[in-house]
């Protein structure tokens, strides 16, 4: 009699050691990793960090893909935004217009960088438009104003292989009927133009 419930408490506790070792192993396995070694230890505890990771990681790319590409979502920082373009488009106060800029704590989005560096140029500090346009483009290379105004920039200084250097960049990016490709390049002829008839004089 005593043997019995020695038996049935040795059954009991058989599935108690076993279960988890078993649950350990499918675990471990479903993650398509783990490696050889202990299955009840390294195998097991990998997967369950990976996936977390894994999703973290999609999850923390999307969420900063909009960010490095707009700010327009923001209405405060829109309508800021709209308000510092009238200043410089419409009433040409460009030293008031980067005082609004810089209000809107995001220097480093290209949209703004751009206008600043716009607005310095429009101010004829050209050392500070260049910091300005260099900075739009870090945060965007690929920033067709910026490199519009910055090409005009080049004009503006003389430097024509620069600017048509610039002309091909905006080429690349938004083709030769694109209208900051038209602008660019109707200054660049007209300046090259100029210099060359002014050449010819001298």
């Amino acid at each position: 009699m005593i043997k019995s419930p020695m038996m049935l408490a040795a059954f009991l506790t058989a599935p108690i050691i076993l279960f988890p070792p078993q649950t350990a192993i499918a675990a471990g396995g479903g993650g398509g990793g783990g490696g050889g070694g202990d299955p009840y230890g390294s195998s097991y505890g990998t997967p369950a960090p990976s996936y977390p990771q894994q999703k973290d990681r999609k999850t923390t790319h999307k969420v900063k893909k909009p960010v490095k590409q707009s700010g327009f979502e923001d209405p405060a920082f829109r309508d800021g935004y709209r308000a510092a373009y009238a200043t410089i488009y419409e009433r040409n106060d460009y030293a008031a217009a980067i005082d609004q800029l810089h209000a809107l704590g995001r220097d480093d989005q290209p949209d703004v960088a751009n206008l600043i560096g716009y607005s310095y140029r429009k101010l004829g500090d050209y050392k500070q438009s260049q910091v300005w346009y260099e900075r739009a483009l870090k945060a965007d290379p690929n920033h067709v104003l910026t490199w519009n105004y910055y090409g005009l920039w080049q004009i503006e200084q003389g430097n024509h292989d620069q600017a048509q250097y610039h002309l091909q960049r905006i080429a690349e990016i938004c083709g030769t009927d694109c209208e900051e490709y038209r602008t660019l390049r109707r200054h660049w002829k007209s300046r090259r133009v100029r210099t060359s008839s002014t050449e010819r004089v001298a």
